[in-house]
Order: C-alpha cells, then structure tokens, then sequence
C-alpha cells in the first residue's frame, strides 16, 4: 500500500494590515528624527577639530568600519573624495593582514564603530598608533577602547534604534551617516570647493554634463551644417533644412560671414504672406541676423539662451563672426544638459 505523505503546514502570513505598515513606517522615521536632533549639540570643538585635522592632511582620509559601519564609512569616503577631500576605505579585517600598508604617515584615519568596541577595528589601533596619523572616532560610546583611543571623537549616539527589537542598526546608521555628511559639508566650505570643482570630479554625472559640455562638443559641423548662399529661392532653402534635420538653415556670404536664418517660424510666415518659395529668394524672407553662440561656450548657455528667445536652434560662429556650426535643442537634450 502506497504511503501519502502529508504536505506540512504553510507558516502563518504575516499581518498586511495597512495601517500597522503605516503606523511603523512614521514611527521608523519619527525615531530617526530625533536621532539627528539629538545630533546637533555636537556639533561642538570636537567636531572643528576633526575637521581641521582632515583639512590639514597632506595625504588621504582614510576611512575604516565594520558591517553596517563599513558600509556608512563606504558612503562616508564616497562623499568626502567627491566634495574636495580625498579619502578612501578599508576593511579592518583586511587591513590586519597587509591592507594597513595602504595607510601612511600623512594621512588621517576616521574609524566607525557605535560600540566603539568591534574586534577589527580595535585590533588594528596599536597599528594606527604607531604610525602617529592622527585618529578621528565616531562612536556611540565615549567611554569605549576606539573613543578612549582616537585623537578626536564624535559621539553619534541615539535614544533608540528605530527598528522594534532594537538590534538593526537603523537610528544609529542614519546618524553617524549623517554626521559624515556634515563633516564633509563644513569641509567644501572651508576648502572653497565650487560647483565647476565637483563637475570635474563627476564627469559622467548630469551637474558635470552641464558644466564641462560646451557647444564645440555637441554642434553640427562641416556637410552637417545647413547653410545656403543669398541668391538661392525659398525652395533650395527648404531641402537645406530637410537633408540637415536642424529646423534652420543659416545664410551666409562668399566668406561665411551670417546675413541671417531662415527657420520653420519663418515658413509659416512666409506661407500667411503668400510668397511663392519657388521664386521667391531667401533674402526676401529670412530673418536678418540671427542668434549665435561662441563654440568655447558652456552648452547650458545655449540652453539658456534658446530658452530666453524662445528658439529651438543656435548658429555658431568663431571670433571673426564666421559660421562654423550649428547646435539644435534635441543636441543638448540627448547629451542630458536639459
């Protein structure tokens, strides 16, 4: 006789109750709130003085942490190397066996631990101290081995955890987080670090497409430029500005020089005053002048620029005035600039 062997039983679904998950969700973050409020009274000597330690290193702030530590400390060394410090990360654990030798004599350490008592961090102290690189702590103990031990130390402590079994390290994480963010907020100040500076530091970031792009980059040269003679009909201009795509074909003389620029606005300006493109010359309806921009130009200018006279293209000329090329919105709007 074949045995059935019973399935066993489905665990119980957790509680979905709307209002339980909303109910947590605020107190998470109501927790978290006072966890940064409480941070703001230390903001005290101990803080300028880790930041004048940072500021004065010659060499790296070199960033070190332990679980969910190591991964504040990861975003922490993140943002003090993008806003004008440079600064890097390393495990403990690997620092003990060779990575230390990454440390040396001119630079600072800031060491994250809330107990202020984790195995790899403290294990690797002696070594630090006998290096004499000053030792910058954030801690949620003062009393602990690394905040006894630092040069500097932050308290980042927190009322409570926002997580309800108070073991996740939540309120704690956000504050230290936090507080590494404000170290490194004072420090940009202090060193006068710019936008232009952070740009260079993120090339491939939307701020750095803005401010490093400029029209030499995007514009449309050479047989992708559309430009047409004085003495062509309406028409010829037309299939100029069909095979180059731009909405715009520019007029020019013998030597480049603009006389002006025919857009789409100015067909349908030409079609009301029922001029007839196939006779009529360009110079009989184009706009005289037109608006251009230096090709050295940041290419947010051009947007600037196009948004002001409420245009969708730009002509470029060099220092003599001459077209040398041609920049169309739908350019800076695929290079991300808009």
């Amino acid at each position: 006789m074949t045995k059935v062997s019973r399935a066993s039983p489905r665990p119980a679904v957790p509680s979905r109750d709307p209002e339980l998950l909303r109910r947590m969700g605020r107190q998470a973050l109501e927790i978290e709130r006072a966890g940064l409020e409480a941070l703001l009274p230390r903001i005290d000597d101990a803080f300028v003085r880790a930041c004048e330690l940072m500021l004065a290193c010659t060499g790296r702030i070199v960033v070190t942490g332990m679980g969910k530590s190591g991964h504040i400390g990861g975003k922490i060394a993140a943002t003090l190397a993008s806003t004008g410090s440079p600064a890097f990360f390393v495990h403990p654990g690997e620092a003990s066996h060779g990575d230390l030798g990454m440390i040396t004599r001119q630079d600072v350490v800031l060491a994250i631990s809330y107990s202020g008592e984790t195995e790899e961090v403290v294990t690797i102290l002696p070594l630090i101290k006998r290096l004499e690189v000053p030792l910058i702590s954030m801690t949620g103990k003062p009393g602990s081995t690394l905040a006894r031990t630092s040069t500097v130390h932050i308290d980042v402590s927190v009322p409570q955890e926002a997580c309800p079994l108070k073991l996740a390290p939540t309120a704690s994480t956000t504050a230290t987080l936090a507080m590494g963010d404000a170290l490194a907020v004072a420090m940009l100040e202090a060193r006068g670090f710019t936008s232009e500076d952070f740009a260079l530091a993120h090339p491939g970031g939307s701020l750095g497409r803005k401010l490093l792009l400029t029209i030499a980059d995007l514009m449309h040269t050479g047989a992708r430029l559309p430009k047409v003679s004085p003495d062509v009909t309406i028409s010829a201009a037309l299939l100029e500005m069909t095979r180059k795509g731009l909405g715009m074909t520019a007029i020019v003389d013998a030597n480049d020089k603009i006389l002006g620029v025919y857009t789409d606005g100015d067909l349908r300006r030409t079609l009301d005053q029922g001029i007839d493109v196939r006779t009529a010359k360009i110079t009989e309806a184009m706009t005289r002048g037109g608006k251009t921009v230096r090709a050295e130009s940041l290419a947010v200018e051009a947007v600037q620029l196009m948004e002001k006279h409420k245009i969708t293209s730009l002509m470029v000329v060099d220092d003599a005035g001459k077209l040398i090329g041609a920049i169309h919105m739908h350019d800076l709007l695929r290079a991300g600039v808009v």
